[in-house]
């Protein structure tokens, strides 16, 4: 078998694992073709030890993987299962595998008995709970459908700024002394009442850039979704993403349908899972879009995990001159909700440097914290202390 053969067979195995909804990431991957260096691709157990030390990371997906690789490389459908048991006593039976309370009232119902309505709970509080904590990297497709649908249902505010023009109000602070003259010619020259204005209120202009690397693929697509939603509800949004370099998705995400906007998306960035390179990336917005985009005090939200291939010096010194342009800025890293990880990485070292809030979004109880946490942004820069996470303090001691 050439090599270029066996790399393909290695590929769409992978490919089988991420349709039977195991994830399996990029990095994964080259890990799974690295291996054989040192192994024989021809040895079946070589190629099992290899691929169950790489490409799984859950122990509750071991009988499956078995199924699926003796499946693809010994094509034994079958093989893999495990032996059936004799089954057990109902009173032998645990709580989770005795039959539910509608299942048991069926069985001892009688044909005489009236029709009763069962609800479908499928989509019960429990569920919907244990939904917003499950990781994104470990959702199946159904789950990831749900969480959509979420998204689309949930009110997103934002935090907004003062800005120099005024409006007229009753309860304004300040004397309106450009419609006093008019108010009083239509008396007579006798000023009734004294007309008052205010300040007018927006939302900030929000920026967001989204890593798209190899390291981050298994976010990719929800953190999208997320954006779009932002995109949709919000007033001032402009998106990015990068990963070797920065590309402008704000026009695709303005479609309405989100799967159509996915599709554009991924017809026009070329440089999905691949490499990361966040200085470049963020040397090409701070040259060409900075001074467009920042300059009402916008908020900049950066989604990356902080695997850097370039120099860490020349990332700390774009962030220097990201956070001096924009009012806030705000890094989402979704291995923050991970309770051993540690922001050692030297790029992630180094942007923490320039970083006002630091925050997780692995999950849909992280984004909603997000989403709480840019309601509730002060109007003036430097107000409030910023906001660390259990991850970074971790990494500070």
């Amino acid at each position: 078998m050439a090599e270029v053969d066996v790399i393909l067979a290695f590929v769409f195995f992978a490919r089988e694992l991420r349709a039977a909804g195991l994830g399996v990431s990029q990095g994964q991957l080259e890990a799974f073709l690295r291996a054989f260096q040192w192994l024989s691709p021809c040895a079946r157990a070589d190629v099992y030890h290899a691929a169950r030390t790489t490409l799984l990371t859950r122990r509750e997906d071991l009988v499956l993987f078995d199924r699926l690789f003796a499946r693809f490389w010994l094509g034994q459908e079958e093989a893999g299962r495990e032996p059936a048991k004799m089954p057990l006593a109902p009173r032998h039976r645990r709580w989770d595998e005795r039959p539910a309370l509608a299942m048991l009232l069926s069985e001892r119902a009688r044909a005489s008995d009236p029709e009763l309505e069962v609800r479908d709970r499928s989509l019960s509080s429990s569920d919907d709970e244990l939904l917003r904590r499950k990781d994104f990297a470990l959702m199946t497709a159904r789950e990831l459908e749900a969480l959509r649908r979420s998204f689309q249902l949930r009110r997103w505010d934002f935090a907004t700024r003062v800005t120099r023009r005024t409006l007229p109000r009753r309860s304004g602070r300040e004397l309106d002394l450009r419609r006093l003259p008019a108010r009083a010619a239509r008396t007579g020259g006798a000023v009734l009442e004294l007309p008052r204005r205010r300040a007018k209120i927006k939302q900030r202009p929000l920026v967001i850039l989204a890593d798209v690397s190899g390291s981050m693929e298994l976010y990719t697509r929800v953190l999208l979704q997320f954006m779009h939603v932002l995109r949709q509800r919000l007033a001032s949004v402009e998106t990015f993403v990068f990963a070797t370099r920065l590309t402008r998705i704000s026009s695709e995400l303005a479609l309405s349908n989100v799967d159509r906007a996915l599709d554009e998306v991924s017809a026009s960035v070329m440089d999905f899972a691949s490499g990361t390179r966040i200085a470049e990336s963020l040397r090409a917005f701070n040259t060409e879009w900075a001074g467009r985009l920042l300059a009402r005090g916008a908020v900049v939200i950066i989604m990356s995990d902080g695997w850097e291939r370039g120099s860490a010096s020349e990332l700390k010194k774009e962030m220097r001159i990201l956070r001096e342009r924009c009012h806030r800025l705000i890094w989402l890293n979704p291995r923050l909700g991970q309770p051993s990880y540690l922001p050692r990485v030297e790029g992630m070292a180094a942007a923490l440097h320039h970083v006002d809030d630091f925050l997780s979004c692995h999950d849909m109880q992280s984004l909603e914290a997000v989403a709480a946490h840019l309601s509730a942004l002060p109007r003036r820069r430097g107000s409030a202390r910023p906001t660390v996470s259990a991850g970074e303090q971790r990494g500070a001691a």
